[in-house]
C-alpha cells in the first residue's frame, strides 16, 4: 500500500503479539519514518511479524524528549514523507505519548491518521463487568495523598463507571482511597496482565478488594481498576443521623462516619460531614 504523507498513529498489541491489526502492518511496512516510545519494543514486534526496518529512521519518541524530537518529525512530514508514530503498547494518546506531536503535526497543517487497535481501556471494560454504556476514563491518579483524594473526591458523584490505570505498587493505597472517597460498597474490577498468559480479573466491593490487596502485597504486572456506577439507594437522611446519633456515643466523629460509609456506601464525606453537623447539636 502506498501511504499519503501523514502522521499515523498506530495501535500495538498490550500483551500478545498476534492483537496487532493487519494495516498496522502495512503502515510500520511502508511508513517512511518510524517513531516509538520505545525503539526497541517497536523493533521486537516488527521482527516477529516479519516487517523489516530496511535502513528506515527508527526515531526514539516520548515525554522526556518530546520537545526536541517533534521538529525532526514535523520536517519530515514537511518533505512529504509518512511518519507512523507507536507508544510502548496499546493506542498512542490514551495515558501514552503522543499527544503533542499530534496536536503540533494538526497545527502544522499536516494530516493525523489513526491506525486502531489494541487498548487496555477497551480491554478492561470488555472482560471487568460493570456496565459499559457509560464510562469516564480518568487515567492515572496523582500519585500524593492530598492530591488523589481530591481528585477522587471529584469523581464519586460522576454517574457511570470509572476506569484507572494503576501500578502494581500504588495499587492497596488507591483502592483503599477509592473505597474511602467513592464509596465502599461500589463494585470493582482489578483487570491484570490483559491479553497475557497470566491475565486475571478480580472482582468486589471496594471495601473488600481494598482490604485484601493490603494484606497480599503488590501484584505484578499491568493494572486497570473498573470501578462500577455509584450505588443506587434510597438513602434515609433522617435514619442515617439517628444511627449517627448512636455511633457518635462510643465512636469519634471519624470512626463514625467510616462506619455509616460501610453501611450505607455514602461517600465518606457526606458521610463525615453529617457526622460533624450530628456531633454540634448534641
Amino acid at each position: 500500500m502506498a501511504l499519503e504523507p501523514a502522521l499515523y498513529l498506530v495501535a500495538t498489541p498490550i500483551g500478545t503479539a498476534a492483537d496487532i491489526t493487519l494495516r498496522a502492518l502495512d503502515i510500520l511496512r511502508e511508513a517512511d519514518v518510524l517513531a516509538a516510545e520505545d525503539t526497541r519494543t517497536l523493533r521486537r514486534l516488527m521482527e516477529i511479524h516479519g516487517v523489516p526496518v530496511a535502513g528506515r529512521p527508527m526515531i526514539p519518541y516520548h515525554d522526556h524528549n518530546g520537545a526536541a524530537q517533534r521538529p525532526r518529525l514535523l520536517a519530515a512530514l514537511g518533505e512529504g514523507k509518512s511518519v507512523a508514530y507507536a507508544s510502548d503498547a496499546g493506542t498512542p494518546l490514551i495515558a501514552d505519548p503522543g499527544y503533542a506531536l499530534a496536536r503540533d503535526v494538526r497545527e502544522a497543517g499536516h494530516v493525523v491518521r489513526s491506525a486502531p487497535g489494541a487498548s487496555a481501556l477497551l480491554a478492561a471494560l470488555s472482560v471487568a463487568g460493570p456496565p459499559t454504556d457509560q464510562f469516564y476514563f480518568a487515567g492515572f491518579a496523582p500519585t500524593k495523598t492530598g492530591a488523589r483524594d481530591s481528585f477522587l473526591q471529584a469523581l464519586a458523584a460522576v454517574p457511570s463507571t470509572l476506569v484507572f490505570y494503576e501500578s502494581p505498587k500504588r495499587l492497596a493505597a488507591s483502592l483503599r482511597a477509592m473505597a474511602d472517597r467513592l464509596g465502599g460498597k461500589r463494585q470493582v474490577a482489578i483487570c491484570r496482565e490483559l491479553t497475557k498468559k497470566f491475565e486475571e480479573v478480580r472482582r468486589g466491593s471496594l471495601e473488600e478488594l481494598a482490604e485484601t490487596l493490603a494484606a497480599e502485597g503488590p501484584p505484578k504486572g499491568e493494572i486497570v481498576i473498573v470501578v462500577g456506577p455509584p450505588v443506587t439507594q434510597d438513602v434515609d437522611e433522617a435514619a442515617i443521623r439517628a444511627r449517627l446519633a448512636e455511633l457518635l456515643k462510643t465512636l469519634s466523629t471519624k470512626d463514625a462516619a467510616q462506619q455509616i460509609q460501610e453501611e450505607t456506601g455514602i461517600p465518606r464525606k457526606v458521610a463525615y460531614q453529617m457526622a460533624l453537623a450530628v456531633g454540634r447539636v448534641r
